[in-house]
């Protein structure tokens, strides 16, 4: 699972996926900067882990992480081929979820001049210039297919009629500037849902935005950052503040200046740590796990997932031979202390195939193989 930085040029992507990834390179200030996607790992802040380092000595901790693809500025006409874009929107079409940042931010007085794309800042202008290009691009999708779909659901299998019903619905949607994934839960039913995956519907994948605030406004309180905060809210989505340019030079300090800078700005963490956790939520992933004397790592599992799906991120021996799972939660750590008073307290679950893990589990799976 991965997670695509998009947005117009010049917004800040290139320079937020540095700082999440520790690359420390800046991208130059000029549009399609980024040609080729960018991939890094982000490891996923959780102070879960080292509560359970505290009481379960380790030689190592191992985090969740992220996979971040930096996708180059899409401007408008891409779908029609303008700055490459088709090659861009493919990009887009490969991951599972939306990072999209907008630009909330004017230039400084006497700092770094940063063109906007369209000569001015306008955060609501910029967010339905990359959706709309993304409903024409799904429209091209549909426009291309419907004709075959058409013929194919004549032969009377199932999944050609299916397929067909489902372009069927999608077209006037995206004909009235709609995205597909407002709709899709009231128009779509479960098995019609897997023919969209595949698809590769651009404006049905999930979105989370980031406002790329300017330094005077790290806690997006200001009326640009408050414009993507009630579009966000008129959707149902998420807004992650971010101030590029602060994040980019936190990425750069020890720890003792970063706690020094952070407590400058009034922030308890670098934005970008609220950042990762959204985007992982965003995806549908939670943590599980797993501590010993050589390490305590954190699992990453979908959300719905089972105790021998888990087990099997470990290891597909593991699912195929799964027994039972014996399972805690920090919480109980953080009372008791230990596993052996976990266990003579009655708080060690013993869960079988059909346990549904829940975040925040810490477990042990027995098997067979």
């Amino acid at each position: 699972m991965e997670a695509g930085i998009v947005g117009l040029p010049n917004v800040g992507k290139s320079t937020l996926f540095n700082a999440l990834t520790n690359a420390g390179v800046l991208a130059a200030n000029y549009p399609f900067a980024t040609i080729e996607p960018n991939v890094g790992i982000v490891p996923i802040p959780d102070p879960r882990l080292n509560i359970i380092q505290s009481f379960i000595k380790t030689q190592k901790v191992v985090p969740a992480a992220l996979r971040l693809v930096d996708i180059a500025g899409i401007v408008k006409g891409a779908s029609e081929g303008e700055g490459l874009g088709n090659k861009f929107l493919s990009h887009i079409r490969e991951v599972d979820a939306i990072l999209h940042v907008v630009r909330c931010f004017q230039n400084a007085p006497g700092g770094e001049e940063i063109t906007h794309v369209s000569g001015t800042v306008d955060p609501i202008r910029d967010i339905e210039t990359i959706e709309t290009e993304l409903i024409l691009a799904d429209l091209q999708t549909i426009e291309s297919s419907l004709g075959k779909a058409e013929r194919a659901a004549k032969s009377g299998k199932p999944e050609d009629i299916a397929r067909y019903s489902v372009l069927k619905k999608l077209q006037p949607v995206l004909n009235q500037g709609k995205p597909a994934r407002g709709i899709i839960a009231e128009i779509i039913d479960a098995e019609e849902r897997k023919i969209v995956k595949s698809l590769g519907m651009l404006s049905a994948k999930r979105v989370l935005y980031v406002a790329n605030v300017d330094e005077s406004d790290v806690h997006g309180e200001g009326p640009l950052a408050q414009q993507v905060r009630a579009r966000a809210k008129e959707e149902g989505m998420q807004v992650v503040p971010v101030c590029a340019k602060v994040e980019s030079e936190l990425s750069g300090l020890d720890e003792a200046e970063k706690t020094e800078m952070l407590a400058a700005y009034g922030m308890k963490e670098p934005a970008l740590a609220s950042l990762a956790r959204a985007a992982y939520n965003l995806l549908g992933l939670q943590s599980y796990y797993t501590a010993g004397e050589k390490e305590v790592r954190a699992w990453t599992v979908p959300i719905g997932a089972t105790a021998p799906q888990a087990a099997g991120v470990i290891h597909t021996d593991f699912e195929r031979g799964f027994i039972r799972a014996e399972i805690y939660s920090v919480a109980d750590l953080q009372k008791y202390h230990n596993e052996k008073a976990i266990k003579e307290a009655g708080k060690m679950r013993v869960e079988g195939k059909g346990y549904i893990m829940q975040d925040g589990d810490v477990c042990h799976f027995l098997f067979n193989v």
